[in-house]
């Protein structure tokens, strides 16, 4: 059985971290690169890092501040927002990231999914999706949350698997920021028929949040920002706490 993996997200805006609810109420959270450093010196598995403006913004992801994150961590490093094609991304696997994060532009031609994977490998694209449950569907929305479209979550899942995406990033919007846990529905059931890791995200709070998604779902890693930023949660805390509840973590 694979260890389960640990990932705080810092969400860009204007260079700070940032955190919202339900995507909205955004506040400010710190700075990214302390942030970065603090969460490699205390044992996360990986960190995301999006600039959840870029696309409505249509700019290309901080490049600058990439840099300045690589440089001080030393685990697997993902970046999203505002990647259009394969420059975007050729220029910021060079600028430290291991793999790139896409979403909007993913959905708007699905045959970027394949071109990254054929150029830079599986393993170097995670396709996000940021999805809402309305009128009982969970339908997948770009553009930081702003913008709904037809595809399902499943069923875009899927199809992104067999473009080449190497994991999934699945993040509950209705979730997002509440603390009250993780969207186990969708993510056991993406993950379930799925090959390919998903990582949850949206809804961490308390400890025992993961304890049940490790426990009732297959996603691969969970992913939290607000408890890790603000202090509720440490990352040691969190994985003595699953050690102790007999949870591979690495």
């Amino acid at each position: 059985m694979l260890k389960k993996r640990i990932i705080p997200c810092l969400d860009i805006r204007n260079g700070r971290t940032v955190k919202g609810t339900n995507f909205i109420n955004i506040k400010d959270a710190g700075d990214p690169v302390e942030l970065a450093r603090r969460y490699a010196n205390e044992g996360a598995d990986e960190l995301i890092f999006l600039d959840i403006t870029a696309t409505v913004e249509k700019r290309k992801t901080l490049v600058e501040l990439v840099e300045k994150v690589a440089k001080e961590i030393n685990i697997p490093f993902t970046v999203g927002g505002g990647i259009n094609n394969l420059e975007d991304v050729e220029v910021l696997v060079k600028a430290g990231a291991d793999k790139v994060s896409i979403n909007s532009s993913a959905v708007r031609n699905p045959q970027l999914i394949s071109d990254i994977a054929n150029q830079f490998g599986n393993q170097c694209v995670v396709l996000a999706i940021d999805t809402k449950f309305i009128n009982n569907e969970w339908v997948v929305f770009t553009h930081g949350g702003r913008t709904s479209t037809p595809l399902k979550a499943l069923e875009w899942a899927l199809q992104a698997e067999k473009q080449g995406a190497g994991e999934i990033l699945l993040t509950s919007m209705n979730n997002d920021g509440t603390r009250e846990g993780f969207a186990l529905n969708i993510t056991k059931e993406i993950s379930n028929q799925l090959s390919i890791p998903v990582i949850a995200s949206g809804g961490a709070g308390k400890v025992e949040h993961f304890e049940t998604l490790f426990n009732q779902t297959e996603a691969s890693a969970g992913l939290a920002a607000g408890i890790f930023h603000f202090g509720d949660v440490s990352i040691p805390t969190l994985k003595n706490y699953l050690k102790t509840k007999n949870i591979l973590i690495r």
